[in-house]
C-alpha cells in the first residue's frame, strides 16, 4: 500500500500497481523472477521514469534449461566429436556432402563446449558470476550455432536436390570439394554478420542484487533489439526455411516417379534411401528445434515491446518462449544423426563395432 500511495502520488494517471504485479498468476508452483519492461533496468518496487513493472515466474528455468543442456551436453560433445574425427580421417577424399557436414559438427562442437557456463547459470538461480565478456560469447554462441546449423543443412538439402532432381547437371560438379570449401566459408561470413549485433545487445545486469546475463537484450534496449529480432528470423530462419521447404517438395516429387521419366532417371536403391532419410531426419531437426523457438521467440518480441501488454500476457509469452529455447540447442546432438543416417559406410562400421562389442561381453559372461 505504501508503495501503491507513492507511486500514485508520483505518476496520478497511471494504473494502481497491484493490476500489474499483484495479481496471482495461475502458475502457483512458480515462484517471482522480476523482469522490469520499463525505460530502467531496476530492482521491483523501484521504477525510475514513466512504465510499470511486471513480475516475471520463471523458477522453472532451474529445473528445465539446466537438465535439457546437460543431455544436449552429454550427447552432443562426443557425438560431433566423433563425427569430426571420422570426417577428418577421410580428408584426402572427403566429399562434398561430408564437407557440409564437418562444418556442422564443428559449429555444433563449438556450442557445447558453451554449455556448461549456462547449466551452472540456470542451476544458480541466474546467476552469472563469469564476466561480461563471457555472457556475450556465450549468447553469441548460441545464436551463432543455431543459424549456422539452418544455413548448413540448407547447403546440404540443396545440393541432396541438385543430385536428385538434375543429375545431369555438371555446372555444380565442376568445382568439386574447393566450392563446398568456399560455399562454407561464406557460410560462417554471413552466420558472423547475422549475429554479430549480439555482443551488442546481450549484456550482464543487476537483478534482486545478483549478476544476471540477459538473452536477448537488457530491457532498456527492447525497442532497440526489436528490428535486429525480426530481421535475424527472417534472414536466419525463414528464407532458408522455406527454401529447403521448396527443395524437399521438388525432391519428394522426384522420388515419387517411375524408374525412368522424361528421360531423367529418378533415385533408385541406395541413394532414394538416402535421400528419404535425410528429408525425414532434417524435417525432425527443423519441427523439433527450429521451428517453435521461432515462432515463440517472435511472438514474445512482439508482446514485450507492447507500452499497454497485461503483465499476466508478458509471462505467459516468457514462459512459452523460454521453454522452446533449450530444445533449440537439440539440434547438437540430432545433426550427428543425420550424418550417421545417410552415412551407409559408417552405419555398417558402426554396425560391426556393435557386434564386435556383443560377441566379447558374451564370451566373457559364458567364461
Amino acid at each position: 500500500m505504501l508503495f501503491r500511495d507513492a507511486k500514485m502520488q508520483h505518476f496520478p494517471n497511471s494504473p494502481p500497481t497491484e493490476s500489474l504485479i499483484s495479481r496471482p498468476f495461475p502458475l502457483d508452483l512458480l515462484s517471482a523472477g522480476f523482469e522490469p519492461t520499463n525505460a530502467a533496468d531496476a530492482p521491483a518496487g523501484n521504477l525510475s521514469g514513466g512504465g510499470s513493472s511486471c513480475t516475471y515466474k520463471e523458477d522453472f528455468k532451474q529445473i528445465l534449461l539446466p537438465a535439457v543442456y546437460i543431455v544436449v551436453f552429454v550427447l552432443g560433445l562426443p557425438l560431433n566429436a566423433v563425427v569430426i574425427l571420422k570426417i577428418w580421417r577421410t580428408r584426402p577424399h572427403v566429399s562434398r556432402n561430408n564437407v557440409y557436414m564437418l562444418n556442422l559438427a564443428i559449429a555444433d562442437f563449438l556450442y557445447v563446449t558453451s554449455l556448461p557456463l549456462l547449466i551452472y547459470n540456470y542451476a544458480s538461480h541466474d546467476y552469472w558470476p563469469f564476466g561480461e565478456f563471457a555472457c556475450k560469447l556465450v549468447r553469441f554462441q548460441f545464436y551463432s550455432n543455431l543459424h549456422g546449423s539452418i544455413l548448413f543443412l540448407t547447403c546440404i538439402s540443396v545440393h541432396r536436390y541438385i543430385g536428385i532432381c538434375h543429375p545431369f547437371a555438371v555446372w555444380h560438379k565442376q568445382g568439386g570439394r574447393r566450392m563446398a570449401w568456399g560455399i562454407c566459408a561464406g557460410v560462417w561470413v554471413v552466420v558472423i554478420l547475422l549475429c554479430g549485433p549480439t555482443f551488442n545487445f546481450a549484456a550482464t545486469g543487476i537483478q534482486r542484487n545478483r549478476t544476471v546475463c540477459y538473452d536477448l537484450s537488457t530491457p532498456p534496449r527492447s525497442l532497440d533489439y526489436y528490428p535486429y529480432g525480426m530481421a535475424l528470423t527472417f534472414l536466419g530462419f525463414l528464407l532458408p526455411f522455406l527454401g529447403v521447404m521448396v527443395c524437399y517438395c521438388r525432391m519428394a516429387h522426384v522420388l515419387c516417379r517411375p524408374a525412368s521419366y522424361g528421360g531423367v532417371s529418378a533415385a533408385t536403391g541406395e541413394k532414394r534411401d538416402r535421400a528419404v532419410r535425410m528429408i525425414l531426419v532434417v524435417a525432425a531437426v527443423f519441427c523439433v528445434s527450429f521451428l517453435p523457438f521461432h515462432l515463440t521467440k517472435t511472438a514474445y518480441l512482439v508482446v514485450r515491446t507492447l507500452p499497454d501488454a497485461p503483465c499476466q500476457m508478458r509471462n505467459l509469452f516468457a514462459i512459452i518462449y523460454k521453454s522452446t529455447r533449450p530444445f533449440a540447442s537439440m539440434n547438437s546432438f540430432l545433426d550427428p544423426i543425420l550424418f550417421y543416417f545417410t552415412q551407409p559406410r559408417y552405419r555398417r562400421s558402426t554396425r560391426r563395432f556393435m557386434l564386435r562389442v556383443t560377441t566379447l561381453r558374451d564370451r566373457g559372461t559364458s567364461a
